[in-house]
């Protein structure tokens, strides 16, 4: 399912820590709800609506054994999260960087931290 015509956008569907859970844990293994409800203190039925939203959004998919409905996780989905994210790394790049130039520097630049360098004494 491609990103633009899913019912839930990638963003939103990995903004609740339950279905972040979810993800790991269906990217281990394919796994039926009922094993997949074993891992959680929240209803099968509660569980069941996260695996809705995550395969609306096109991070699960579901397939049919027999009788049960198996999950496993779709990566695919999750490339518009880290294109997102790339985009940002520059900010923290810029940030690291100078940071390690500051404490690798000989004479760090400490005119913030320092106070006065005299002391101005007042004629009383």
């Amino acid at each position: 399912m491609a990103a633009s015509s899913a019912k839930h956008d990638v963003f939103q569907a990995i903004a609740d820590p339950t279905r972040r859970r979810l993800l790991k844990l269906l990217s281990q293994q394919e796994m039926p709800v009922k094993a997949i409800s074993d891992q959680f203190p929240i209803s099968r039925t509660a569980v069941s609506k996260h695996l809705r939203v995550l395969a609306d959004a096109g991070l699960v998919k579901e397939r049919k054994v027999g009788r049960e409905t198996r999950y496993m996780l779709e990566a695919e989905p999750l490339y518009e999260l880290k294109d997102w994210l790339q985009y940002f790394e520059i900010f923290w790049d810029n940030k690291l960087s100078a940071l390690r130039r500051f404490v690798e520097s000989d004479e760090p630049d400490n005119n913030h931290l320092a106070g006065p360098t005299e002391v101005i004494k007042s004629e009383e």
